[in-house]
């Protein structure tokens, strides 16, 4: 099943960006739940904007996520123009705050399906570090530079690395 989800696209436009569902349908409410048992799990989502243990997610959305096929229907993002195939990740207006005084070089791309953060460990890298990739990728933005990502996407995609 499809789902849509709203996220920050280029000149700060919302845009509608699709993936296979991964997450229970009340989703939000299940994770206020667990952060009232888990604080430490509230810890973790503040310092990254994931969770190890994400009581929202499905079984079947687990392997969709750690091998990235839940992202394939962003391929249809892609040909509308929402976005490009390499960029920064697609943001949700609760993360703007993350990039700070960066937040203009995030907007000056579309999203992509992949990118620099992506390769380079994904959830293994703090969201401090995820900005300064997109902040990189913005200012050094070449063609080699985007053949270069979108050959590192695939062993990265295989070996899981980064992905929970």
């Amino acid at each position: 099943m499809l789902y849509g989800h709203r996220r920050v696209g280029r000149n700060g436009i919302d845009f509608l960006c699709l993936k296979f569902r991964t997450m229970v349908i009340d989703g939000d409410e299940v994770l206020a739940s667990h952060f009232e048992r888990n604080p430490a799990a509230r810890e973790e989502w503040l310092a990254s904007r994931k969770l190890r243990d994400d009581p929202r997610v499905t079984f079947i959305g687990n392997l969709l996520r750690r091998t990235s096929l839940d992202e394939l229907p962003q391929l249809l993002n892609v040909l509308r123009g929402d976005m490009s195939l390499v960029g920064p990740r697609p943001i949700v207006h609760d993360e703007i705050v993350y990039y700070r005084d960066s937040y203009s070089y995030y907007t000056s791309l579309r999203p992509g399906l992949t990118g620099a953060w992506q390769t380079s460990g994904r959830s293994d890298t703090s969201y401090d570090e995820r900005v300064a990739f997109d902040v990189d990728y913005a200012k050094n933005q070449s063609l080699s530079r985007d053949l270069h990502i979108l050959l590192r996407t695939i062993p990265a995609v295989l070996m899981t690395r980064g992905s929970f």
